[in-house]
């Protein structure tokens, strides 16, 4: 945010361009070209902030995934505001919305909160709460809750800016806090964990780590292959796969599996 009679944003901070796919074709984020067509100077790291810093007042940080250091966070005079997807001081850190649908959560929400040199600390601007559907996997409902957040943030800025916001201190006592997911962390024993359970893992998992589990194709198989799971359901207390992938194949229906390995056994 900058002073008045100029544009509402001074730069922005994003990845830098990754070669994807198997042509390894150069890729910029959403937020780089939105700075490109708009001509607002966009930075590839906030360090960078630190040797050319832009003319702003207020930072706002939403899904950046790195440790501001102090430096930084003193460059703005009004603070950095950081977009986080849960109703702080409950699950901080770098998965708050796959942990809520794991974990049974009826609702969620943001928090709005003024950084400090702790993660996800800081006071509390404003929170909002957003309902988790039955059906919600954790991009859609990681997506509606920062589209969501763009509206509110919107309106609190010029308050915010003026003073009229009074902070609140977490509570520290409350504070749960959650972990960057490893592919490993999509692991999911399909004969010891119940139904209900799974199906909430599955739609938590995605799309990263992406849940699976461990089946051996015959009896015989001396050695485990990884399955995907991409959608179930619980009916009548039990399990329905719906869409699965072996490691090395396409997706295909449950049923499509059973049929091409129909001796397979979860391992």
């Amino acid at each position: 945010m900058t002073g008045p009679g100029r544009s509402p944003i001074a730069a922005v901070v994003t990845q830098s361009p990754k070669p994807l796919g198997r042509k390894k074709t150069l890729t910029y984020s959403p937020v780089d070209k939105w700075g490109h067509e708009h001509g607002v100077p966009i930075y590839y790291s906030a360090e960078e902030l630190i040797e050319n810093t832009p003319d702003a007042t207020i930072g706002i940080l939403a899904s950046y995934g790195e440790i501001i250091r102090k430096e930084v966070i003193n460059l703005f005079p009004q603070g950095i505001l950081v977009v986080h997807p849960s109703l702080l001081p409950k699950y901080r850190g770098a998965s708050p919305v796959p942990a809520a649908i794991a974990n049974g959560d009826e609702l969620t929400g943001v928090s709005i909160i003024k950084m400090d040199e702790k993660v996800d600390h800081g006071p509390v601007i404003t929170q909002f709460r957003e309902q988790i559907l039955p059906t919600d996997t954790s991009d859609i409902l990681r997506n509606r809750l920062f589209e969501k957040s763009a509206k509110v943030i919107t309106e609190m800025l010029t308050p915010y800016a003026q003073g009229k916001i009074k902070l609140k201190i977490q509570n520290e006592k409350e504070a749960t806090f959650t972990k960057i997911m490893k592919r490993e962390d999509g692991f999911v024993d399909l004969l010891k964990t119940p139904p209900i359970e799974i199906e909430r893992f599955i739609r938590a998992m995605s799309s990263w780590p992406g849940a699976w589990t461990l089946v051996k194709l015959n009896p015989t198989d001396k050695t485990t292959r990884r399955l995907k799971l991409l959608g179930s359901h619980v009916e009548d207390g039990k399990l329905i796969l719906d869409l699965v992938q072996l490691e090395g194949k396409d997706p295909v229906s449950w049923k499509q599996f059973k049929e091409g390995y129909n001796a397979m056994q979860f391992a």
